[in-house]
């Protein structure tokens, strides 16, 4: 059983989602529960309701729903990748704030990166807080960059480090076969986002070195590179544990197995003959089986009485 559960785990963390938009990248939620009926859940509802109304109208926006007692007040955020329209943003925010009410069921606090988005809410105010802690790094495979094609590769990532004094909370940039994209949460100052951007390339790049494509999240700002040919953007989602920073996460197999299924319910139709067939072929096995087991149970008894 414990096998089978290690490698459910590893199945489900690896499949893509439906498209590159919608890919898991990473999620994790407060350890710390709230009261079904509470008014709390109340205020979790209402503000994941207005995150999913405001994607319709633009790409990036914070909420905060206020209460009586300062523990029930909640703060929330999504924002798109810079390069999405409104339809695409909306759709993958309510993605994400669907998969995140799965995810993060009766917790106080929750974020999910998709490809495409971020949505985060918790009961802590994070709005305007610069924040640097690693939250996931992922490198490709190492490849035999010559000198021109490192320099090249560093000087992509040198520029979406680099401000041209203007606020530019989404960059791309590309040279030859290397292309990158960075983005910091726009709840940042410029300068603040700024600082993040250029922490994390040059992060990156020490992570990285020599390798084909790489990505590396921190709390409000990523930057993620790729070699053609090695494109490391989306697929290998990962639930993550405790964070040096407060944050908590959790991983909860059965959870993530609701959200791949939910991700593949469009499918299901195309895939009906195919589970028949598969479900003939099983049959028609078992009933060889069974038939094998008769013939040779009576070639038993036929050679008892033979006496040999």
């Amino acid at each position: 059983m414990a096998a089978l559960i290690s490698l459910l785990t590893i199945t489900l963390l690896t499949t893509p989602a439906i498209s590159s938009v919608d890919s898991f990248v990473y999620g994790g939620c407060s350890q710390i529960k709230y009261t079904p009926g509470s008014p709390y859940e109340s205020n979790v509802n209402s503000l994941l309701t207005s995150l999913v109304n405001s994607a319709t109208l633009t790409v990036y926006n914070n909420f905060t729903i206020k209460s009586p007692t300062s523990q029930d007040t909640l703060y929330g955020l999504f924002q798109c990748r810079g390069d999405l329209s409104n339809v695409d943003c909306a759709s993958c925010v309510a993605r994400a704030v669907s998969q995140l009410g799965t995810l993060c069921l009766d917790s106080s606090g929750g974020a999910l990166q998709l490809d495409g988005c971020f949505v985060k809410y918790d009961n802590t105010t994070f709005l305007g807080v610069e924040d640097k802690t690693e939250v996931l790094k992922k490198c490709g495979p190492l490849i035999a960059y010559d000198s021109d094609g490192l320099n090249r590769r560093d000087g992509v990532l040198d520029y979406l480090g680099t401000s041209d004094g203007s606020y530019k909370p989404f960059r791309v940039g590309g040279s030859g076969d290397v292309s990158a994209v960075a983005q910091c949460v726009q709840d940042l100052s410029a300068s603040e986002c700024q600082d993040c951007l250029s922490e994390v390339v040059g992060r990156l790049k020490t992570y990285c070195g020599a390798a084909a494509s790489g990505d590396l999240y921190l709390a409000k700002c990523y930057v993620r590179f790729s070699k053609a040919g090695a494109h490391s953007y989306g697929g290998n989602g990962k639930l993550l544990r405790h964070r040096p920073a407060g944050w908590w996460f959790k991983v909860n197999v059965e959870v993530f197995k609701k959200i791949l299924e939910q991700a593949v319910d469009d499918d299901d139709d195309d895939d009906d003959d195919e589970v028949e067939k598969t479900l003939a072929i099983l049959v028609g096995l078992i009933a060889a089986v069974a038939l094998l087991i008769l013939f040779l149970t009576f070639l038993r008894k036929a050679c008892g009485k033979g006496g040999k």
